[in-house]
């Protein structure tokens, strides 16, 4: 299940790598094709082309023990090669893709294994991969040995835009998602958008409805401009990565650890992580993080409707757009006491209420609102009646 050991370089060739490297970094200047640099308190963000070179050069400096990579089956086949040809000195660990095994059993193989390769306090672990990825190498590394340092390279459209960015890791408890988790910053960030290229379109959906929900909660420029490109159209998405960037960090930056502000990141989530839940445990293709949120979304702006007096216009076209672009999914043979028995696990909940996020107008969101079952179960029929 696990790799192997890629390649040594010995300490010599690293500091000869390093000269090269700011060599080439002078002869190159002014032509970088990095779009964007992020800095915050304890780690940054770098998102465009170019941004592997900062990566190696980030690992020479810091003068890491050893380099772990952690990839599944899909991203060591596809994404693993393009950054080969910028590490050296790797050992490769792979857990199977999906939701379903982020669980303490892969949490516990990834653990033997840096433990197996006597990996210290200045070892690094580079994730590499999707949300599943980032969730739960985050998890094991900021708690093995108390932690260590890790980095995000995020390979889908999902990782780039949230998972991968804001310091939740985490990990499932039976069925129930996020359960067991730490907030800790990554130390960097690489988001290379040339990985896109890699995606299926369902992928592409998936980071999408994340894309949507920052516009939904905080910028209503934002939200047309997602509105008016298709999903698809990774030449034109790429270009609107950044902007979700921005508008997470901002959020995070004021609350990182979520005590108030940072909540309003969870707007389609309490119905949407339940549905994603069900569909988990129930479902031979189960739901995607962002087709479940997509449909937590519709919900929920429904509840804002009632709650919080978003018009009729705006409910219809959020609606629109995402019955337009996500895959239906039908209520009609659940109970919605099935879904509500999810939602009483989500994390935001205070004295057995059920918390929401609730939109006010579009670009404009507000947190701790509790909705009654009755409510929940009228915002998932007129889902169902689209």
């Amino acid at each position: 299940m696990f790799g192997d050991i890629v390649c040594v370089i010995d300490s010599a060739t690293r500091f000869l790598i390093f000269v090269l490297l700011t060599v080439k970094t002078q002869i190159c200047s002014g032509k970088s094709k990095i779009l964007k640099e992020y800095h915050f308190k304890d780690f940054s963000i770098y998102s465009g082309n170019d941004v592997f070179d900062i990566l190696l050069e980030t690992i020479i400096e810091k003068s890491y023990t050893k380099v772990f990579v952690l990839a599944d089956e899909q991203t060591e086949k596809y994404c693993l090669p393009l950054l080969n040809k910028y590490l050296f000195d790797i050992r490769l660990i792979t857990i199977t893709s999906g939701e379903q095994n982020k669980t303490l059993q892969t949490a516990e193989k990834i653990w033997s294994r840096l433990q197996q390769e006597e990996a210290d306090k200045k070892a690094v672990l580079i994730n590499l991969g999707g949300g599943v990825i980032g969730d739960i190498g985050g998890f094991c590394a900021s708690t093995y040995k108390r932690g260590i340092d890790f980095i995000n390279i995020p390979t889908t459209l999902l990782g780039m835009v949230d998972a991968a960015i804001g310091g939740k890791n985490a990990i499932d408890l039976n069925g129930i998602k996020n359960v067991i988790g730490t907030i800790k910053q990554p130390s960097m960030v690489f988001i290379n958008p040339d990985f896109l290229k890699t995606l299926p379109k369902e992928d592409l959906l998936n980071g999408y409805a994340e894309m949507l929900k920052h516009g939904l909660i905080l910028d209503a420029a934002y939200w047309q401009k997602l509105i008016s490109i298709s999903p698809w159209e990774i030449n034109k998405i790429a270009p609107l990565i950044n902007g979700s960037i921005k508008l997470k960090m901002q959020v995070v930056k004021k609350d990182p650890d979520e005590k108030s502000l940072r909540k309003i990141l969870n707007f389609g989530h309490t119905i949407g992580h339940a549905i994603e839940a069900y569909s988990l445990k129930n479902d031979k293709k189960p739901l995607k993080h962002g087709e479940a949120v997509a449909i937590g979304m519709v919900a929920e702006a429904f509840l804002s409707k009632a709650k919080l007096n978003l018009t009729n216009k705006e409910l219809r076209q959020i609606s629109e757009v995402i019955i337009n672009y996500f895959p239906r999914y039908s209520f009609r043979s659940i109970l919605s006491p099935e879904i509500i028995r999810y939602m009483k696990q989500d994390k935001k909940n205070v004295d057995d209420a059920i918390n929401f996020t609730l939109i006010k107008k579009i670009g404009k969101a507000g947190i701790n609102f509790t909705c009654s079952e009755s409510q929940i179960t009228a915002a998932l029929n007129y889902y169902d009646s689209l």
